[in-house]
Formats: structure tokens, C-alpha cells, sequence
């Protein structure tokens, strides 16, 4: 159960309604974030402007990579929600369960390629501990990735962050797009 309760109906704007209501038409209820973020009318149409920018077929980091990164920063933050979807977002791109389910043991794992460990290792410092990433980091990241295509991974972590932590602390509860074995499994390094 969300930490903050939705308001009426009634109570949010008419585009925020409108959004709710297509949501509910979608997927069967309105997913808790939106409940949350309908609050802040303006931040939540930035928000979905920029997740348009992030989704459109001309970005740099493709679904299915993007997705695999959304996992572990969600299992970080520890947002059930974010899980939830972005697991989803993943089967629904690459249909790799093996994988999804192994993103929390990425360093351990044979799963996952030379780029997929690279993302996944910058998400977490990105994520974990920002402020001591060294300047050499980003030098690493170059024998997988274009300087834009770096730019473009940190923005999407950034955006993610921003996002899952938003969700965890208010408490948006999953919605069940995702049936995951060790969704449970937040944190294991």
C-alpha cells in the first residue's frame, strides 16, 4: 500500500485524469505512481515528456539493455514496483528469463555480455556511490560504449534513480506485470 493515499478523482486536472483513466483501460488499474505523481501535475508531464525522449527508437541504449540496468537500480533502491515493470520491460524486449532473473549475481553470471556487465557495473556506481566514482571509470566504459552512448546510459541511470527512489519511498506498491522468481531479492551483490 502506498504511503500516500490517492486523491479523488475529481481532485486531479483533466489531463492527469485522462492519463489515469487510459492507464486504467491499459492495464487493468491505475499503476501507483501515477497516483503519486498526479499529484504534481507539471513534474509528472516533464516526466513523461523525458521517458518519451528516453523511449523513442533513435536513443542511443536500446530497450532491452536500458531495461536489464532498470532492474538492478530498482533492486538497489529497492522499489518493488520498478521491478516489477522493468522485468517486464525486459522479458517483453529480449524474453530472457534466465537473464532477468540473474541480474542481482551479474558479476557471477555467464549471462550477461562484456556491454551488459559494463552498464550494469556503472549503474550501481552511479547509483551506490557517485561521488567517489574515479575519473578513470568512465575510460572503462569506452571499450563498450561511444562517448554519447555513456552520456546517454548515465542520463537513462540518472532518470532511473530518480524514479525507483521516488517509488520506494512512498511506498508504490507492484502491480504484478511480472512474475519474476527472487523479485525479493534486492540487494544481493
Amino acid at each position: 500500500m502506498s504511503r500516500i493515499d490517492p486523491k479523488p478523482l475529481s481532485a486531479y486536472p483533466w489531463f492527469i485524469r485522462w492519463f489515469l483513466s487510459r492507464q486504467r483501460r491499459v492495464h487493468g488499474a491505475v499503476l501507483a505512481p501515477s497516483w503519486l505523481w498526479g499529484r504534481l501535475p507539471g513534474a509528472f508531464i516533464g516526466m513523461l515528456v523525458l521517458l518519451a525522449a528516453f523511449q523513442r527508437r533513435s536513443y542511443p541504449i536500446d530497450t532491452a539493455l536500458r531495461s536489464l540496468v532498470s532492474i538492478r537500480i530498482a533492486q538497489l533502491n529497492g522499489c518493488r514496483f520498478c521491478v516489477d515493470l522493468n522485468g517486464h520491460n525486459f522479458l517483453k524486449a529480449r524474453g530472457e528469463e534466465s537473464k532477468a532473473n540473474a541480474v542481482a549475481q551479474w558479476r557471477d553470471s555467464e549471462l550477461f555480455s562484456a556491454r551488459e556487465r559494463a552498464a550494469l557495473g556503472w549503474a550501481e556506481a552511479v547509483t551506490l556511490t557517485c561521488a567517489d566514482i574515479e575519473s578513470d571509470a568512465v575510460d572503462r566504459l569506452r571499450d563498450e560504449f561511444s562517448e554519447d552512448e555513456i552520456t546517454a546510459l548515465t542520463a537513462w541511470i540518472g532518470f532511473q534513480n530518480m524514479s525507483a527512489k521516488f517509488n520506494a519511498a512512498l511506498g508504490a506498491e507492484e502491480h504484478g506485470f511480472c512474475a519474476l522468481p527472487g523479485k525479493d531479492d534486492q540487494q544481493d551483490a
